[in-house]
């Protein structure tokens, strides 16, 4: 019977949602008619699998994240190249998430306590700064170039107090690495944490290398005009440390200390034998708190519709590169008007290309 409906359902898409389908999927695009036609800046493109996907899901009526929810946690992090993600419910959430894992004990002496500074942009989604002070920590701003839009980082030094600056914490704008030579080269120099707000950014590189893979932790968004939307939906990366796993797992979570999944018990075969603090020895770990935590957890449904998008998500970049060339050639006669944004290192763009200034350092 599952199956007789998901075949329909994949009928009623494939006839249904016709505007929506990727590029050369054998629909031809409408005919634009200037001067009546508006020009979306983005928008969800997806197929009847992702359809059939959240429908199977729906009818098995495992609502809240399970198994499709691990596997795109896996699928997500090997795209990146990391070692592992933590998916959540927007991006908003997986910043808010970030934020707080600056803040858990079990960093030790890296934790940033109440007061703590960190180094961020003056222009910019109110989410990556909202976080931040939610925490108690105080964001200290640094201006944005008008070309780039990104951070000035030749400003990072002055915005740098010895014993208070403890982390970076700043967004690729809308999709635009920004100089991550230099803030790496300055979070090492200062032993910072970096936190890469990679919400509108998935997909771009500098250096060749991903962004979203450079700092310490990494956040991402799956909002509709994003590369690949689950709906809602985010997640939040980290390329090295896995104990940020276990704490950002716990921050989503409501603040529980135990690790296992949902619908599994005792995973770590001692539910009853841990002793933490001054809890009674033997109290089940699975009723153990150790932050402050949300609940900010996705929907399993949602995964299954992700992980179909990201099976879709290089066709998805390569096109959205794509239309920033159209766009760009068609506005060129509006250069003595405008100063266009630049990608973080081009000192000029022509129809043959970038021009590049002498770092040696190129984003893309």
């Amino acid at each position: 019977m599952k199956k007789d409906i998901l075949e329909r359902i994949r009928e009623y898409s494939t006839a249904a949602h016709k505007g929506c389908r990727p590029q050369g999927d054998g629909i031809e695009p409408k005919k634009f008619v200037p001067g009546t036609d508006s020009v979306p800046y983005a928008g969800r493109v997806f197929d009847q699998e992702e359809v059939v996907a959240a429908s199977s899901a729906l009818l098995d009526f495992w609502l809240t994240m399970g198994a499709e929810g691990q596997a795109f946690e896996e699928e997500f992090a090997q795209f990146l190249g990391v070692r592992g993600t933590v998916l959540t419910n927007s991006g908003s959430s997986a910043n808010l998430l970030a934020a707080s894992a600056l803040t858990s004990f079990r960093l030790g002496e890296k934790r940033l306590k109440r007061g703590d500074e960190v180094i961020t942009v003056a222009a910019g989604f109110p989410t990556t700064v909202a976080p931040l002070i939610q925490n108690g920590l105080c964001p200290v701003f640094i201006d944005n170039d008008t070309q780039t839009l990104n951070a000035r980082t030749e400003m990072l030094e002055e915005a740098y107090r010895p014993g208070k600056t403890k982390a970076v914490f700043m967004a690729h704008t809308l999709g635009n690495p920004f100089d991550l030579s230099a803030v790496t080269a300055f979070c090492k120099k200062y032993d910072l944490l970096l936190v890469e707000d990679n919400c509108d950014a998935l997909g771009s590189r500098y250096d060749g290398q991903l962004t979203g893979t450079f700092g310490d932790m990494a956040t991402q968004s799956f909002y509709p005009p994003h590369h690949i939307t689950l709906g809602e939906g985010g997640a939040i990366s980290y390329a090295r440390d896995v104990k940020f796993r276990s704490i950002l797992e716990s921050f989503r979570d409501w603040g529980r200390d135990c690790w296992c999944a949902s619908g599994k018990d005792n995973t770590c075969q001692k539910r009853f034998k841990w002793k933490i603090g001054d809890m009674p020895a033997g109290y089940d770990h699975k009723f153990i708190y150790s932050h402050i935590g949300y609940n900010l957890k996705p929907l399993d449904l949602q995964a299954a519709i992700g992980r179909h998008q990201l099976k879709k998500v290089n066709g998805f970049i390569e096109s959205r590169k794509a239309n920033w060339e159209h766009l760009r050639r068609g506005l060129k006669n509006l250069d003595e008007h405008f100063e266009f944004q630049l990608p973080a290192h081009a000192k000029n763009w022509s129809e043959n290309g970038f021009e590049w200034d002498s770092s040696g350092h190129k984003s893309d």
